[in-house]
């Protein structure tokens, strides 16, 4: 079977679905792999290393032409979707939740389609994870970019001169990146808080010697390791409980985001108005609305005095790590698809039910379900 990895077109993307290593073992196992002229240019691996593998190197509309399985990271988009016909497999993130034009477009075309952003948060499926592996990055970038738009230090210094107190961060959303943004800032020498409606957090927090931010929960729950949307209730006690910290921090770092909606506002504009003069806001959630009230995606805005950063942080940024991780992500959820490199076609296994939004052109997973 011919598995086409195309180049990716979202602007500011640098990452690429298929690393060489990847496409060697892909190729081991019996895969034939096209690849897209220059597709894993900008993550620093060049088409030689992927010839050196035995993977053929195309332009993009041959890859579309030859290939029966074609795999992306951001959704395809309208110029893909010109060269798609009831013959393709598709695989990339769909978000097929907030984006039901696209999964109709996809349908129209008699193609079938998996969606990478649905996989489940199982066991057996974490080594599949996309979401986890590059939120994971994500976490780390945004507390190297903080450091860097500060103007503190993080660690504790004494000095001959006086001592420099260590810097206070603050972090929304105990999730994946929410805890390696901790446990980055912990390495540099931050004093860390964190606040999450997920009360199983707290331990992790904790683990990692951060001070978790407790409110007390009155049936706000999780779903699938996602945080659900939470009351109003519980948002306003949320924002008294974690005031004090929010209004003492130097760095913010906001994670929150709900599968298929637009992501919580979780810092007003009357609360950055209260926040320290110089204080800088790393907003993750941009591209869903921002958990800032005052967030623009890809824009850096000061307001009231404080660095206000929108953005996905997106593991774009560090793409050699980002596209390996990636790639291993792609090459286990193949093999579970795959048997003697045909698919399996289980609809009733989870990971594949989860994942599999559109076949032969009926659509299966919308928003209104699972």
């Amino acid at each position: 079977m011919k598995i086409g990895i195309l180049k990716e077109t979202q602007k500011g993307e640098r990452r690429v679905a298929i690393s060489p290593n990847i496409a060697k073992q892909l190729i081991e196992k019996g895969f034939e792999l096209i690849v897209e002229d220059d597709a894993g240019f900008e993550s620093s691996f060049k088409n030689s290393d992927y010839e050196a593998f035995g993977a053929k190197i195309e332009k993009r509309a041959v890859v579309f032409k030859e290939s029966k399985i074609l795999i992306k990271i951001n959704p395809f988009d309208e110029e893909d979707l010109k060269l798609i016909d009831e013959s393709h497999i598709l695989m990339s993130q769909l978000f097929h939740k907030s984006n039901p034009e696209l999964i109709k477009l996809i349908a129209a075309k008699g193609a079938t389609a998996f969606s990478m952003d649905a996989i489940p948060r199982i066991s057996r499926a974490q080594d599949m994870d996309i979401l986890s592996s590059q939120s994971n990055l994500a976490g780390y970038k945004a507390v190297i970019l903080g450091a860097y738009e500060m103007t503190k230090i993080f660690p504790l210094m004494m000095t001959a001169a006086g001592t420099i107190t260590p810097s206070r961060v603050l972090i929304y959303g105990v999730g994946v990146a929410g805890l390696q943004a901790i446990a980055t800032a912990k390495r540099l020498g931050a004093v860390v808080e964190a606040t999450d409606i997920r009360m199983e957090t707290k331990e992790q927090t904790e683990s990692l010697g951060a001070k978790f931010i407790s409110v007390e929960n009155t049936g706000e729950k999780s779903e699938g390791g996602y945080a659900q949307v939470a009351s109003e209730d519980y948002v306003r006690r949320q924002k008294e409980a974690v005031n004090k910290s929010l209004f003492q921090a130097d760095l913010v770092i906001t994670t929150a985001m709900v599968p298929g909606r637009k992501s919580p506002v979780l810092i007003t504009e009357e609360q950055v108005k209260q926040m320290k003069n110089g204080a800088v806001i790393i907003d993750l959630a941009a591209a869903q609305g921002g958990n800032c009230e005052l967030s623009k995606m890809n824009k850096t805005i000061i307001e009231h005095g404080v660095k206000i950063i929108g953005t996905t942080i997106a593991p774009e940024s560090v793409s050699t790590n980002a596209s390996d991780l990636y790639a291993k992500n792609m090459f286990n959820f193949i093999n579970h698809l795959t048997e003697n490199n045909e698919f399996k076609w289980e609809l009733e296994e989870e990971i594949t039910d989860d994942t599999l939004i559109v076949q032969n052109g009926t659509i299966r997973k919308n928003g209104n379900t699972k």
